[in-house]
């Protein structure tokens, strides 16, 4: 996991103090490619990691050459929490690296250190969507989970009209680069897709995360929730194997691949809250797939070209 490996490479950097990329790749058994990218991304992240070009350079940990985390600032700190915290949700050996980085830090900044490494989940399942560029408020949300600050944003939920809201930002989940935010309301707790938030702004309230909060456990109960909502209604169908990951694509974990049919083609169990919202991604598939049972499904699909026939044949002139 890459997580693991940026830690390795800067528990590295601090033992020799210069390393080069060809040097961290035979040392974490990676190729020079993949080395030379994870120190770029902690140079990126903002730790005090920089290359020296020429004879002799490679990567420097700035301060030179440590045992402990005791030369990074606070916002060096955090900003390496943020960037490999996450994956302690998912791997317990990072989450025991991260409490020994977090024995090494001075007193006057663990605190925040350790709220940066719990700022932020990775689930890593897309619900059907495409990713998109990261939302530059990304960053100021992950400055108030740490800080424990409140924001006050406009939001405008689906079929909704935009509106004000006041929240207290327990934590952020990275859905397969789709964001979101879990955070406390005066109406209790709620989710918001981050690239919905626009005027966004860091208050001075400060806020205390629930007593026992996890910020794991509570995502793992969204999700829950969410794919019970979008599963009400399901059909088996028929597909060239070829075009799985097709719809793979369009309908992310809803898609169950069950196995080969007797002709050939591969059984798919599709998903969704009604019977319109299988059919009408289905409806541009024509003759390429076959729905085998849901007669809820084959109607809609039989109403949809009927809809579609109507609508474009042109009488011959």
């Amino acid at each position: 996991m890459r997580a693991d490996r940026l830690v390795a490479t800067l528990l590295l950097m601090q033992a020799r103090g210069r390393v080069t990329a060809a040097e961290v790749a035979q040392e974490l058994e990676v190729s020079v490619a993949t080395a030379r990218r994870d120190l770029e991304a902690l140079s990126t992240a903002g730790i005090p990691v920089y290359p020296q070009p020429g004879r002799g350079g490679g990567w420097s940990l700035v301060g030179g050459a440590r045992t402990d985390l005791s030369g990074l600032t606070a916002a060096e700190a955090q900003a390496l929490f943020l960037l490999v915290g996450p994956a302690a949700a998912v791997a317990p050996e990072v989450k025991a690296a991260l409490r020994k980085l977090v024995r090494a830090l001075p007193d006057t900044f663990r605190a925040d250190a350790e709220a940066a490494a719990d700022a932020v989940v990775l689930d890593p399942a897309r619900w059907g969507e495409r990713p998109r560029d990261r939302s530059p408020v990304v960053e100021l949300l992950q400055r108030a989970v740490v800080g424990r600050r409140k924001v006050r944003f406009t939001y405008a939920a689906r079929g909704r009209a935009r509106a004000e809201r006041m929240v207290a930002p327990w934590g952020l989940v990275d859905k397969d680069e789709i964001w979101y935010l879990v955070g406390g309301t005066e109406r209790g707790q709620r989710t918001f897709r981050v690239d919905r938030i626009a005027d966004a702004e860091v208050t001075g309230e400060t806020f205390d995360r629930p007593e026992g909060f996890d910020l794991s456990s509570v995502w793992e109960q969204v999700v829950t929730e969410v794919e019970h909502r979008r599963s009400l209604v399901s059909a088996t169908v028929l597909v060239a194997e070829r075009f799985v990951f097709v719809l793979r694509d369009q309908y992310g974990r809803h898609c169950e691949v069950l196995g080969p049919a007797d002709d050939g083609r591969v059984r798919v169990r599709l998903a969704a809250p009604t019977p319109l919202m299988i059919a009408q991604p289905l409806a541009g598939w024509g003759a390429m797939i076959e729905v085998e049972d849901s007669p809820e499904v084959r109607a809609e699909l039989a109403r949809l070209g009927t809809e579609l026939v109507a609508r474009h044949t042109r009488p011959t002139p």
